[in-house]
């Protein structure tokens, strides 16, 4: 009896709990019966708000809806402008489920199908806003006015989908990627081209350069070599000009350093040999100098 009783008790205590259901705040709860969703006596679906609410149990289950803001962010996409140019557009939206029921029917509740459905309407305004463009017009500035007639070309998701879309921005807009190696190669030969000029001038200038430094060396030289040769002209000239003074105020002495200059410049290595005679002019104060020794 007591086990029975047990039991009892925690039948009950099952049933309660598969009686109760809780909506979190940020959600929204729709109940179904026998895979029927629930409505009210009017035909309307039934959503739950946020709180404690009450189910027949094991006859009826709850799905649960998220009701935060949400964001749509998918791969850039390609559009067409109208000089029939591709651009790559990078776009997202914020969006937020407005009316459960109508969300329900058209997506059956998947978020990923709400985002594929919503993708595409907000691309067909996108697209629209894009193709009546030029490229010109969309990168000086007028990319607010595109994002304000996309959001609200996606209003009318509201009825058709159930979702407020609040807000459409555009990230980036680049050339496809084709497009853009085209214009990047074309580009680096361009600039290839006027580093080639520029290089070839600086080439030239710097040959021109060169040439003027090495005239104006080669005048330098030459003026300092004619410098050179007249002041070694004029050393010269008053060297001799020195000597012969030296020769008219005293011949003899004159000749006898001359000769023993002579033989300073004749005899200054072990290794010469002279041939000569004795007798020679050329050792004439060596004569002398031995005979006045005697």
């Amino acid at each position: 009896m007591k086990n029975f009783i047990i039991a009892i008790i925690a039948a009950l205590i099952i049933l309660v709990i598969s009686s109760v259901f809780v909506v979190l705040e940020g959600q929204r709860g729709i109940v179904f019966q026998f895979s029927k969703i629930k409505r009210d006596d009017a035909g309307v679906m039934l959503v739950y708000e946020p709180g404690l609410h009450f189910k027949i149990p094991f006859i009826e289950n709850v799905k649960k809806l998220d009701a935060r803001i949400q964001t749509l962010d998918e791969a850039p996409d390609r559009f067409v402008t109208s000089e029939k140019k591709d651009l790559m557009v990078n776009s997202y939206a914020k969006w937020r489920i407005v009316d459960f029921s109508t969300y329900y029917l058209r997506t059956t509740g998947s978020i990923d199908n709400a985002r594929a459905l919503l993708k595409q309407k907000i691309n067909n305004g996108l697209r629209t806003e894009f193709g009546s463009r030029t490229i010109k017009e969309i990168v000086s500035g007028d990319r607010d006015g595109i994002m304000a007639q996309a959001l609200a070309s996606a209003k009318s998701s509201r009825e058709d989908l159930g979702i407020e879309v609040i807000d459409v921005r555009v990230k980036a807009i680049n050339l496809p990627t084709e497009v853009s190696n085209s214009i990047y190669d074309r580009m680096r030969a361009e600039r290839t081209g006027v580093a080639k000029e520029h290089r070839s001038q600086g080439q030239e200038q710097s040959e021109i350069i060169k040439a003027t430094i090495d005239a104006k060396v080669t005048v330098m030289l030459a003026t300092a070599q004619k410098q050179s040769h007249e002041i070694r002209g004029e050393g010269d000239a008053l060297a001799a000009k020195i000597y012969a003074d030296s020769y008219n105020k005293d011949p003899e002495f004159y000749n006898f350093f001359r000769s023993l200059e002579a033989y300073e410049n004749s005899f200054n290595s072990k290794s010469d040999i002279m041939v000569i005679k004795p007798d020679s002019d050329f050792f004439n104060y060596l004569k002398e100098s031995s005979k006045s020794k005697k």
